[in-house]
């Protein structure tokens, strides 16, 4: 899209991806109007932006993406021209206990915009020009990778690792071009979106971009998933369940990296593509955890390593994928993108940030943050 001034509708924006991108698209286009669209449920915090909520390009909807005569009206009357999608269930241990909410959202919700932003972008006299629906996914969607080098030996990478470097070892990565396999139900749902995006793009000419992402961590997020779990129990003296042996490796992303990158391709992707986002930061699970006990025993005045004991081994989960690993050459080559920030520097950042927002983590953890939106904007 143009870098003219838009209206743009970014669901899921309470959420931890999400308000950083609404958080940097407010600040960074005060001539857009950017509609903040989020059903707030238990992972949804409009405490997330407290910074921009009276900002005079912002705006605020609570509602459920699956309900398409609200997603109508919603984008007919702001005249919504570009839609970021983020809204979605995310937690896999979530998605095994309940799979039928995930399909609900992640699923028919994706549906329910896809439909309603073609209606209204049809009734337009420039119909789809300079209009964008851009869908964010997960790499989960490809299911797993091996943990062998060419020698055959178990050594997945636990430090940095360039594009190069990854080549350089003849160890395997997703790339744009590989093919579906999820193995959750978190995954099997947002793998059906993601085919529902591309048909709306081939049947109807709709312009989309799906960019698939690997994990992200950093402020904001909420304390169900590894990284502020972790922290958090570390400050309060709690174990650290870590799954099986510790050995399944995941590829991370800083969120505001991530955002950086969500913004250079709504602005200069290319309609119909797909970008995979990641950080070429792979890391055995047991490896990050003894990092993130180093950092916070530092940080809190305690001996480095001295938290170690609480590591607590529990059975592994059902479908747990061993590794995912990014491959963001094609971003990197074609949009000048690259994460700003090595591994440790994000988690410094993150446990600082976790360590000056007590008040913040508190609410979320005693559920007072559901009170938020009441206080802010009662029964609308």
């Amino acid at each position: 899209m143009s870098d003219t001034p838009k209206n743009i509708m970014i669901t899921g924006g309470a959420g931890f991806i999400g308000s950083h991108v609404v958080r940097l698209f407010v600040t960074k286009y005060p001539e857009s109007t950017i509609v903040n669209v989020d059903k707030l449920t238990y992972a949804g915090n409009l405490a997330n932006l407290k910074d921009i909520e009276n900002a005079s390009n912002y705006k605020f909807y609570k509602a459920d993406i699956a309900d398409i005569d609200e997603m109508r009206k919603i984008i007919s009357e702001n005249k919504i021209t570009g839609v970021i999608h983020l809204a979605a269930e995310s937690h896999v241990d979530r998605s095994i206990k309940d799979p039928f909410t995930f399909a609900r959202t992640n699923v028919m919700g994706t549906l329910s915009l896809l439909q309603a932003a073609k209606e209204y972008w049809e009734s337009l006299p420039d119909k789809f020009e300079n209009k964008l629906f851009y869908h964010i996914s997960t790499d989960e969607v490809y299911g797993a990778l091996e943990l062998t080098n060419p020698e055959g030996v178990k050594a997945p990478f636990t430090t940095k690792a360039s594009a190069s470097d990854h080549t350089a070892f003849g160890v395997d990565f997703f790339t744009e071009e590989t093919k579906y396999n999820p193995h959750s139900p978190y995954s099997a749902s947002k793998a059906s979106s993601d085919h529902f995006v591309r048909a709306y793009h081939d049947t109807y000419g709709l312009p989309t971009i799906v960019t698939n992402c690997s994990n992200n961590y950093g402020p904001y997020q909420f304390p169900e998933k590894l990284i502020p779990l972790f922290i958090n129990n570390i400050m309060q003296n709690r174990p650290l369940p870590v799954y099986g042996k510790g050995e399944n490796v995941r590829d991370w992303l800083f969120v505001e990296d991530h955002a950086r990158a969500i913004d250079l391709i709504f602005h200069k992707g290319k309609p119909g593509d797909t970008y995979n986002i990641g950080g070429f930061n792979e890391w055995k699970n047991i490896d990050l955890i003894k990092v993130l006990i180093r950092t916070v025993d530092r940080l809190t005045g305690k001996p480095e390593g001295s938290s170690e004991h609480l590591i607590t081994y529990v059975t592994d989960r059902l479908g747990h994928d061993m590794r995912y690993a990014i491959d963001s050459r094609k971003l990197q080559s074609e949009l000048g993108w690259e994460p700003s920030l090595q591994f440790e520097e994000g988690i410094e950042k993150t446990v600082k940030w976790y360590l000056d927002n007590k008040e913040w983590v508190d609410n979320v953890t005693s559920g007072d943050y559901e009170k938020y939106y009441d206080k802010m904007y009662g029964d609308r």
